[in-house]
């Protein structure tokens, strides 16, 4: 995938009429938004397959594949999914409207277009997709040490144990500011975290027992730009403490092994921490090399010799 400009939002209009095209491409771009255009189904995957949008202006009736089927594909694409889609249309028949959002269209707009409507649907779903973009981070989070960033590196939302750790770490309390080595070295690889997340090296803050390890991320189901926190506790201090301390568990780890320890499934794990049953496998490997076991069952019998318990 292209990056994005990082202060604008890109929309994608799918239409076969120049004329629809021009008029919608001059509208957008004078209200400050950054057009692609398509001018049929196939080319509209193809862009997709380059770039992400924040949002499709999409033609119901086109030649070849039309509108409809150019939707349902759209919503098979996994990183498209969330991308709302605004059908334009001048079939006005219930049966066409409620096939519309069959397929997974957000809203519609009649033609002829009018720019200015066009303009107040595109902001009335772009609001719609951030909050629900916010929301589903937070579910992400909930047992995580994690802060929410924004375009331009700052904190939109933290958990308690994020707040909590900066305290620890670097003395600093609730202003609704980030402490300047935290900040600093955001803005020194925020480019590159928003290309690739994994290609920045963490940001590690040692104290005498433990260290605070820092890392871009993105968030599984709303693309959100992350910061995950994750303690680590030395070796000396790890022997002398009689949990599961000593091996190095990051936070989202423990909360999977203490749910496997009560005896819930993948599934049931997935759907309590708001997660992937393919991530939840990825967590359980993960872990069982930490621990040094091979099945389920001696997890759970190293655990119950141990203290532990969910995140709250």
């Amino acid at each position: 995938m292209l990056p994005l400009p990082s202060d604008q939002h890109v929309i994608l209009i799918v239409d076969d009429v120049p004329e629809n095209l021009a008029v919608l491409s001059d509208a957008l771009d004078e209200a400050g938004y950054l057009v692609l255009v398509a001018t049929d189904g196939a080319a509209a995957l193809e862009r997709l397959g380059y770039v992400t949008p924040h949002l499709i202006l999409l033609d119901a009736v086109m030649p070849g594949m039309d509108g409809f089927e150019t939707c349902r594909r759209i919503r098979a694409l996994p990183g498209a999914r969330h991308i709302p889609v605004i059908f334009m249309t001048g079939l006005t028949e219930t049966e066409h409207v409620v096939r519309g959002f069959e397929v997974g269209g957000n809203d519609y707009v009649i033609k002829p277009l009018q720019p200015r409507e066009v303009i107040v649907r595109i902001v009335a779903q772009l609001r719609s997709a951030s909050q629900i973009s916010l929301a589903n981070t937070a579910s992400e989070a909930s047992a995580h040490a994690v802060i929410v960033l924004d375009r331009q590196g700052l904190p939109l939302w933290q958990t308690s144990k994020a707040l909590a750790w900066m305290e620890q770490y670097f003395a600093q309390r609730d202003t609704g500011a980030l402490p300047p080595l935290l900040s600093g070295w955001i803005d020194a690889h925020l480019v590159l975290a928003g290309a690739d997340p994994g290609a920045v090296a963490p940001l590690r803050v040692q104290q005498q027992d433990s260290a605070l390890c820092i890392r871009f991320s993105r968030g599984e189901r709303s693309g959100d730009l992350l910061l995950l926190f994750d303690e680590v506790i030395t070796a000396k201090a790890a022997a002398a403490a009689p949990t599961l301390a000593g091996y190095q568990l990051t936070p989202r780890e423990h909360d999977v092994l203490a749910w496997l320890a009560k005896g819930k499934t993948n599934r049931d794990i997935a759907d309590i921490l708001g997660m992937s049953p393919r991530t939840v496998n990825k967590h359980l490997e993960h872990i069982f090399v930490k621990l040094g076991v091979e099945t389920r069952s001696a997890a759970a019998a190293l655990v119950a010799r141990q203290t532990v318990s969910p995140l709250a």
